[in-house]
Parts: structure tokens; C-alpha cells; sequence
């Protein structure tokens, strides 16, 4: 399967079906920065790393794939936190009870997800009944540095699902993510989507599949909450410069006071 390796970052270069299959089979950490996050490569050690090591990285900002074909030519696969969701949603590893652990960031976000779980939207793109417990819903805390959650290292010890789909934010995500693959004695599919399952579960603005394909996401959230995403998303404006100037490499670190960005 192509890599296109972007600012030290490998990306898969397959569809989201052979994504999910690819990271259900093997297990490890699966990331999808968005461009904001992309920045903070440059400032955040502890996010760097994270991204470094994690095992699947997918195309998951339009900005930066238009970007990279504009200064290249080249054509990087885009797969959305939505889209890789819903494969994984539709795939055969999470068609039994238990198989998947969702972390979530608040109470609300939970219960919101709970009642997408026992849907019959959900049924349907799950093509079965799967019974769903709130056991199988883990509401995280607000997270320190380093990241890290003894609770739910021990709920993922004793439960061992086959997938852990975590969607509490950007940066933070993805070091709750490597924190856990590295003290579990089995391997999970650890999936790090951000505001993908907000999408879903109407937690997020719903966004159309048309905007989706065509890197809209952005706009609808920022109609939603301008307060809160215009300037996050215009964070993103030295996205450009990097690219240009570090193409396929990794950038320097800054310094390590940064923080990353947030999906919340």
C-alpha cells in the first residue's frame, strides 16, 4: 500500500474500507490530525511523538491534502474521521458485543452517543442487533501532562474490545491513545477521530456527505460555533509555509509549551 509521508507523517494512501481493515487486523494507533493539530507538530513533544508512533495515520484535513497537491502534484487519498467512522461501524470486527470501547469527553457526549448506539440509524449501517450496555461508553476526565487514565487502562485490561474508539479532542486524543496501547498487554484497533462521532451522534453540527466529500466540514462548524472553531481552524493559516518549506520532512521543534488543538 502507498505512503505519502507529509511533514514526517507517513499517511496512508489506500480507501477507508482498506484502512479500517488494515488497523482491525493488525491492531495499534490510528490518528487523523486535522490542520490546526498538524501546527502543533512544531510545538507540543509529547503530540509529536504520539503521531511519530502510531501505527495508521489517515488524510483526514482537506486543507492539507490541497495544500500538498498544489506544491507537489500529488494526490493524497482524503479519508474524514466521519467516513473512517462509518467503515468501522460496517465492519465485520465490531459485529459482536463488547467489541468496541467508545471514549467520549463529557456526560452529555455519552448519552447522546448511547441513544445513536440503540438507533436504528446505527442498526443499519451496523447490518445487525449487537445488544449495546453503558459499560460499553467511557466518559474521560479533564486530562493533565502528561496524558494518562489508570480507570480506563483497567476497564480496557479487563474488557480487552477488540476496537477503543476515542473521540476527546485533538492532541489529546492521540496521547490518550499511545498512553494505553503501551501499557495493554494485548493489541488493540485504538481509533483517534476527534469530532468524527459527534457527527453521528448529533453531539456536532451535522454535516452533509456532500460537504464532507468536499472539504466543507469546516465551514458547517464554524456557522454552528464561530466562537469557538474560526479560530481554531484559523490557527491552521501557517499550515501552508510548512508544507512549503518542510515538504516530506519533519519540522523542528519550536518549543514545548505549545498545547495542541481540540475537536471539542
Amino acid at each position: 500500500m502507498r505512503i505519502h509521508t507529509i511533514l514526517g507523517i507517513n499517511f496512508f494512501g489506500g480507501t477507508s474500507r482498506e484502512a479500517v481493515d488494515q488497523i482491525s487486523r493488525s491492531g495499534g494507533l490510528l490518528v487523523a490530525p486535522a490542520a490546526p493539530s498538524l501546527i502543533n507538530v512544531c510545538r507540543d513533544e509529547e503530540y509529536r511523538q504520539a503521531i511519530l508512533a502510531s501505527d495508521l495515520a489517515i488524510a483526514d484535513s482537506g486543507f492539507m491534502v490541497m495544500l500538498w497537491k498544489l506544491f507537489t502534484g500529488e494526490t493524497v487519498p482524503r479519508i474524514s474521521g466521519l467516513e473512517h467512522v462509518k467503515r468501522l461501524i460496517e465492519h465485520e470486527s465490531v459485529q459482536q458485543p463488547g467489541a468496541v470501547l467508545w471514549v467520549v469527553a463529557t456526560g452529555s457526549s455519552g448519552e447522546r452517543l448511547l441513544a445513536f448506539l440503540r438507533s436504528g440509524e446505527y442498526k443499519r449501517l451496523l447490518c445487525s442487533g449487537i445488544p449495546v450496555s453503558e459499560e460499553d461508553i467511557f466518559v474521560a476526565p479533564k486530562y493533565g501532562r502528561p496524558v494518562g487514565d489508570e480507570a480506563l487502562l483497567g476497564i480496557a485490561s479487563q474488557n480487552r474490545p477488540r476496537h477503543i474508539v476515542v473521540a476527546v479532542g485533538g492532541g489529546v486524543q492521540d496521547k490518550l491513545g499511545q498512553y494505553l496501547l503501551e501499557r495493554l498487554e494485548y493489541r488493540p484497533a485504538i481509533h483517534c477521530i476527534g469530532a468524527a462521532l459527534g457527527f453521528l451522534t448529533g453531539d456536532q453540527v451535522r454535516i452533509p456527505d456532500w460537504a464532507d466529500k468536499y472539504y466543507l466540514g469546516w465551514f458547517f462548524r464554524s456557522l454552528a460555533q464561530p466562537k469557538v472553531f474560526v479560530p481554531r481552524f484559523w490557527s491552521a493559516r501557517k499550515l501552508p509555509w510548512l508544507i512549503w518549506k518542510y515538504r516530506d520532512r519533519l519540522p523542528p521543534l519550536e518549543n514545548q509549551k505549545g498545547g495542541a488543538g481540540s475537536d471539542k
